[in-house]
């Protein structure tokens, strides 16, 4: 499994060779999730992982979920047995190797990932304030007037930009994301998944989302359960939880207004907020 990591400005055919320090994608085998390829393994196989960070300036720790696993050699050769350890995230320096071996005994779709959130995401910019949990009510009128189907995003966070459908300029890498089994994911970059099943297509492709045994994951209580439990739901409670937004936001969809220029990467806006 090989790491990089690049700078490619939207719109661009190429990534920057001169760049250093603000990198804004990072690739598993040059694919960012959600086009990286899974990893499959059978109950019972003892799985060995050689990863190699390429990138050019930044470390990696990369953690799997579900298991812990023996660091068994780096680039400099194999590591004794009596010098092995367990761990679930081990640290990849730059131009480095190491390998990694585990039984894989527990079923499931385990996510393996770069615990630098930065890089667990695409298309990252820095150059803007944070606006987290600022009252931005009325301010989207404000600017369209200027520029038309203009969106303010991030006061709430930006887990669900990957959903929202909003057309892209060309040639350029948002951080997408996937709908998953149970909910959709909102993760780019160095994120894929390790599949372990009792039995794997005879072609080695994806088994598809595992399906959990009945009683293994949480689900809503019957009333029955509830009343049993003494637990009284109050009366106007929704079945669902809705997603907070202004009234004039706008959420999915196409933008209400082309704005040609900003499709372009023409316009850059610095707001000040009182």
């Amino acid at each position: 499994m090989m790491l990089s990591e690049w700078k490619i400005e939207v719109g661009t055919r190429r990534p920057d060779p001169n760049e250093m320090t603000d990198f804004n994608v990072f690739t598993m085998n040059g694919r960012s999730f959600p086009g990286t390829q899974a990893l499959v393994a059978k109950i019972g196989e003892r799985v060995r992982i050689r990863i190699g960070n390429l990138s050019t300036m930044s470390h990696h720790s990369i953690h799997l979920h579900g298991y812990y696993f023996k660091v068994v050699a780096t680039d400099g050769g194999e590591i004794p047995e009596a010098g092995q350890w367990p761990e679930t995230t081990v640290h990849m320096p730059t131009g480095s190797t190491r390998t990694v071996e585990f039984v894989a005994n527990a079923p499931g779709d385990w996510v393996i990932h770069c615990h630098m959130l930065h890089h667990v995401m695409t298309q990252m910019g820095h150059r803007f304030g944070n606006i987290i949990d600022i009252n931005t009510e009325g301010l989207n009128q404000k600017i369209r007037k200027l520029v038309p189907g203009y969106m303010t995003m991030g006061q709430d966070g930006m887990g669900e930009m990957g959903d929202m459908g909003m057309a892209v300029p060309p040639n350029s890498l948002p951080m997408v994301g996937v709908q998953g089994q149970h909910d959709y994911i909102t993760m780019g970059g160095m994120f894929t998944l390790l599949k372990v099943r009792e039995e794997l297509p005879a072609d080695g492709s994806d088994p598809g989302w595992y399906k959990s045994p009945p009683g293994t994951q949480a689900e809503a209580a019957p009333d029955v359960d509830l009343k049993r439990d003494g637990i009284e739901l109050p009366k106007d409670l929704p079945k669902t939880a809705a997603r907070r937004k202004s009234k004039d936001d706008v959420w999915c969809g196409v933008p209400p207004a082309k704005p040609t220029l900003l499709a372009k990467n023409e316009i850059n806006g610095r707001i000040k907020l009182h």
